[in-house]
Parts: structure tokens; sequence; C-alpha cells
């Protein structure tokens, strides 16, 4: 299954909206409170994203806790590859790609964008 999980952007926002079903919390629950790992494009993303004040600092509290994992070679090498095989946005790519490199599963909800890409493996967390 491999050795962890890498949350994607719409993931991180809906799970501190508490915008999931119960089943989905709890799994989220057990990530975040364990060891929470998101790519420096959720992080980017989610600190972008248009919200109050009070949002923003849960937001920011949230990427401050979590692993950020950035860009390497072996992650930019492995998005360039992506994206010569699959159609898909190159910050989807990046996710994707150190999602492969570092062996982790790749939480969200967008799974239709990720679905081609060979050895990624996808939950989501409101199918749970």
């Amino acid at each position: 299954m491999g050795k962890g999980y890498l949350i994607d952007s719409n993931a991180v926002i809906d799970y501190l909206s508490g915008n999931l079903k119960p089943d989905g919390m709890s799994f989220m629950n057990g990530i975040v409170n364990n060891f929470p790992c998101i790519s420096v494009i959720t992080q980017i993303e989610v600190l972008s994203y248009k919200t109050n004040q009070g949002d923003y600092n849960l937001l920011s509290n949230f990427v401050n806790d979590a692993v950020v994992l950035e860009l390497t070679k072996d992650v930019v090498g492995k998005t360039i590859q992506i994206r010569k095989e699959v159609k898909i946005k190159t910050p989807d790519a990046i996710i994707a790609a150190t999602s492969l490199v570092n062996d982790y599963t790749l939480i969200t909800r967008n799974t239709t964008d990720f679905k081609n890409i060979e050895g990624l493996r996808l939950i989501n967390p409101w199918s749970i």
C-alpha cells in the first residue's frame, strides 16, 4: 500500500471545513493526527485560497503542522514523464509525481484527473 499518504488541496480544505461524511472525517483525523504530508503545490494552493482571516489562520496552522514535500530533481523528472504520458495540468502532475516518488497514496476528491497515471494510488475520503 505504500508508506504513507499525501493530502491534496481539496482534501485539506474540505477536511478543515468539516465537509466530509463521518467516515471520511474519521479517516482524515487519523492521517492528520499522525503524519500529515502535503506537496509544496498544496501549500501554495491552500494558502492562496480566498477566505476570511480566521479560516486563513486555520489553513496556515495546518500547513505549519504538516510535512511539506518540496520539489526535488526526482519529482521534477517524474512530473515531466507524467506530462508526456497523460494530459494533466502541471500542478496536478507535480502532486502526482510527489506522491509517486515518495511512495505515498494520494488523498483527493479529484480522482478523475489522476486516474490515468500509472502506479498512482488514490483514495477519496468522500467515498469512505
